[in-house]
This record gives structure tokens, sequence and C-alpha cells, in this order.
């Protein structure tokens, strides 16, 4: 059979399994037995070319983030961070919406996911926003909208496959998307701005100066642990100390003394529920991580790549009409899988098409990740919307009025990464990549 009717058969099979709900993995299995049967590609190989490839001690950093990303949750640690942010702005008009925004990307410095910003701040401060006057939905979007930084500020879990499926630099890819993700925050601090200047707010009494100092002296203490671990992190992965593998194994080690002993939030109980759903998570993701990866590679053997940027060529040589394209491709994809499939599946595809274009690959990588990111609130994929629907106790129908707004503020960011390259460079560029 033809390579490329192969191919597309099997892209369907897949589409089809994830239109009817079967879970990720088995979606990629069916595509995979596809292109076993008919397409007579060797699974015995594959098997063990996938399992070679996952031992990589890149990879490791992933499950060792999820966990500290689960320690931080259950441990106190966004308790704090988000009483320190509020003395800044908490007492500002909106301003509980901008601790929200910056404490989501805090903590996404921290676990390196936009589903731990959601599940440690959201059931805080929802029900505070709401209290103060924002409508339940607005702060549901709000918070939700904002645990994207936690797939763009490093360290990023998308960006760690990335750099290991592409062969570029994890700590480039890392600096990628920085400025992407500080332009989010402040375009998602803006908007909550203007809304809240039209929402019946209770403001809290403004602090005197005097009993600001003392609040920022007292909270500041007591969020100092909380505050050292980012900083830990990326300070010993960007001045070249640790590999993210390090870094993230620091993690694990940093959070679980602070949660027991400092912030006192985790305890025997807790703290085994949290290993054990942890566990579960990596073990889900690692093996949906396996599938995909193969059935990327068989892909690979085809020679798709080739045929793809052949067949884009065909159509068009404008830069400007390929990175559109790609760009709808990354947005349906995001749609339909996680980041993390989406970017097996289809980084190593697309690559030589970008290479072909003059796209610089940490460039990619940021226009991969900015992309891909907004998959998780743009249904029918929607995890993350669906998270902090259920964490914000609203309806679909009433987030989603606000939620696209926050995602016509991703735009002109996502716009941005794709072609202006300094906005990826800039960073990767100075410290030498």
């Amino acid at each position: 059979m033809d390579p490329v009717v192969l191919s597309l058969i099997s892209l369907a099979i897949l589409m089809g399994l994830l239109s009817l709900g079967v879970p990720i993995t088995l979606c990629f299995g069916g595509a995979l037995c596809f292109m076993s049967v008919v397409g007579d590609v060797s699974m015995k190989g594959m098997v063990l070319w996938g399992v070679q490839q996952i031992l990589s001690p890149t990879l490791l950093c992933i499950p060792l983030f999820i966990y500290a990303g689960s320690l931080m949750s259950d441990s106190g640690i966004a308790k704090y961070l988000l009483e320190f942010v509020d003395v800044f702005v908490g007492r500002v008009r909106g301003g509980l919406g901008v601790v929200a925004t910056i404490s989501c990307a805090l903590i996404g410095a921290i676990s390196g996911s936009g589903f731990t910003g959601v599940a440690a701040t959201g059931n805080m401060l929802i029900p505070e926003m709401v209290k103060r006057g924002y409508p339940r939905p607005f702060a549901t979007a709000l918070v939700t909208a904002s645990s994207l930084l936690g797939v763009l500020i490093p360290p990023s879990t998308p960006m760690i496959i990335f750099g290991w499926v592409t062969g570029t630099s994890v700590l480039a890819c890392f600096l990628a998307t920085v400025i992407p993700g500080i332009l989010v925050t402040l375009i998602f601090c803006l908007i909550n701005r203007f809304y809240a200047a039209r929402f019946p707010l209770v403001m809290l009494p403004p602090m005197s100066r005097e009993e600001k100092r003392r609040q920022l002296a007292i909270r500041g203490w007591k969020a100092l642990p909380a505050i050292a671990m980012p900083v830990i992190i990326l300070g010993g992965i960007y001045t070249g100390v640790m590999t993210p593998t390090e870094a993230a194994a620091v993690a694990v080690a940093y959070a679980i003394p602070v949660g027991f002993f400092v912030y006192r939030g985790l305890n025997l109980k807790n703290w085994y529920k949290v290993s054990v759903v942890s566990a579960v998570s990596v073990g889900s993701i690692m093996i949906m991580i396996l599938c995909s990866m193969m059935l990327s590679q068989t892909y690979v053997m085809l020679q798709i790549p080739q045929m793809i940027v052949e067949a884009v060529f065909n159509i068009t040589e404008s830069k400007m009409v390929i990175l559109i394209l790609l760009n709808l491709l990354l947005l349906f994809v995001g749609m339909i899988v996680n980041d993390t499939t989406g970017i097996i599946l289809c980084a190593p595809l697309l690559l030589p098409l970008a290479t072909a274009i003059g796209i610089d690959p940490v460039q990619y990588a940021a226009i991969f990740g900015v992309n891909l990111a907004i998959g998780s609130l743009t249904p029918p994929y929607a995890s993350l919307l669906y998270l902090g629907m259920r964490i914000g106790k609203v309806e679909f129908t009433e987030i989603l009025p606000p939620i696209m707004i926050f995602l016509l503020g991703y735009v002109p960011v996502m716009l941005l990464t794709t072609y202006v390259p300094a906005v990826s460079l800039f960073l990767p560029r100075l410290l030498g990549f």
C-alpha cells in the first residue's frame, strides 16, 4: 500500500478512536496495530526501539517534576505563595485576579505543569474571588487560563519532551517560552483589570505603610521556603550546576521536608496518597509516550516528513503562509490530544519543513509550546478546562464566554512567537544557545 495512504488511514483510525472517547494509549495502540498488520511494520522491533528510547535519562525528570508538583499542591507551599503575592496587589481593585495569575506563573516555575496550578490555587482562590465580588465563571476562567503558564514558564514538561524527540537543547527550549509566558501573564492581568473595573467588587481596607511593611516581613518570612524552591530549581538549571533531571530530583528532595516540617501540610497518610496518585499518573503518561513515539517513528520510517515538505512546497513557498498552516495544524492537534502527545507525534514529522523554511529549532520549540498549550482549553480535549470547571463548580456554558476572552488575549502572543523570532530567541542567544 502507498505510504501516504497507509499513514492517512492510520491517522483516521487514531482520530476516530479519540472521538469515541477511547483512552489515548489504546487509540495509539489501534493505529499501531493497523500499521503492523497492513503496513508490515515489525512491532517487535518497534517495541524494542521504543523501550530503548524511553529509558533516556532526560525523561526521568518528567516523573520527578510530576511528583514534586503533587507534593507542592498538598504541602501548603501554594498557600504561602498566594499570601505573599497578596501583600503587593491584594488591595488594589482587581488585585486578587493579579494574585491568581502571578501565583500560577510561580507554581508553574516549580512544577512544570498547568494542572498543578489550577489544582493548587483553584480551591483557595476561586471561592475568595467570588466572596469579593467576582462572578464565579469569570473567576474560574481566570484561574484556569492562568494555569497555562505552567506550560510556558520553565521548567516545562512539554519542552523537555520536545528537546528529547528533536535533539534540541532542553535548556534552550526552556528559555524559548519565557518571554511568551511573561507576555501572557501581562495580558491576562490587563484583561482582569479591565473587567474588574466593571464588577461590584468588595474592596478590603487599604493597609498603612507601616502595616504593609510588617505584613511583607511576616508573610515574606513564611513564604521564603516556597520562594526558594523555584530559585533553586531554575538557578541550578540556568547556571549549569544541575541538569533538568537533577533539578527535578532536588525539587522532590526539597518539597518533602518543607511539606512535613516547615508548612506541615504533609503527613504520612496524604504523603502515601500523593505518592500513589503520582505513580499512577506517571505510569499512564510514560505508556502514552511510548505508544505515541512508536507511531511517530513508523511515519518517519515511511519517509512521511520528506513527503510533507514536498507537498507543502508544491502548494506554496511563502514562509508566512507555511507558518499560518503550521499554526492551524498545531491548534487542531492541541484540540484533540494533550501537548505531550502532540509534540511526540508532530514535532519530528514537521521539523524538516521548519528547517526548510529557515525556522530555528529553538523558535520551532516555542511555536509548538505556545500553540499546543492553548489546546488544553479548547474542546473537545480541553483537559485543563474540564478540571477548572470541576474545581470552580461551573457549567461549560457558563465558563465558555469568559474563557474565550482569555483565549483571544492569548492570540497576539501566539502570533508574535511565530512571526517575531526575537520573542523566543532573545534569551537563548543571550546565554549562548
